[in-house]
């Protein structure tokens, strides 16, 4: 099974989005640099950021995220982001009316289901979990192998929480820690 790994970009005080749901300048480091990070010609960072994210990104098989990230993302158009093969949806609602059946995204309506496909379907690659509500519950559920945070200089002062509701302790092992251009990558391997 490939490890799970819960990411986002997030603000100094712990923010996704803010309360509108709009990340501001949380993806600003993915433009700030002079080193291609894709074939898009819009993603630019520094060598550090590209070395840590490309290595990254090139691992993920499968994204799990929330119906809210879904619906604000418009179902990412049913191609998966990032060049991932697959997007595992949790949710209670059916997909949306004229969905492509044939599109890589899987409804399921549990966390637990949700892990249980995305590992089915990564093998030994990465299963990568949205930060928010769904990444929460997951690591409350002890499914989260490691946190991902890429630490933007920002402070909201209120909005989406990466943890989501989560209301337990939960123990981190030491970061390993990266500084790029306008982001600090902050990686943690969670303690079972």
């Amino acid at each position: 099974m490939g490890k799970v790994v819960m990411y986002s970009s997030v603000s100094v005080d712990g923010f996704i989005a803010d309360a509108n749901d709009q990340p501001g300048p949380l993806f600003d480091w993915l433009t700030s640099g002079d080193v291609p990070l894709d074939d898009s010609g819009v993603l630019n960072v520094s060598q550090v950021s590209y070395d840590y994210t490309r290595a990254y990104w090139d691992q993920i098989a499968v994204t799990i995220a929330g119906r809210r990230v879904f619906d604000l993302t418009d179902g990412w158009d049913g191609k998966p982001p990032g060049g991932v093969d697959h997007v595992v949806v949790v949710t209670h609602r059916p997909p949306p009316e004229g969905w492509d059946p044939e599109a890589p995204f899987h409804f399921v309506n549990t966390i637990e289901a949700a892990a249980t496909k995305a590992q089915q379907l990564a093998g030994d690659r990465l299963v990568e979990v949205a930060a928010g509500d769904v990444g929460g519950q997951m690591l409350a559920a002890g499914l989260v192998d490691e946190v991902r945070m890429d630490v933007v200089p920002v402070a909201f002062g209120s909005g989406k929480p990466y943890f989501g509701s989560v209301s337990t302790q939960h123990l981190l092992d030491n970061p390993e820690v990266l500084q790029g251009n306008r982001v600090l990558h902050l990686r943690y391997q969670v303690q079972h």
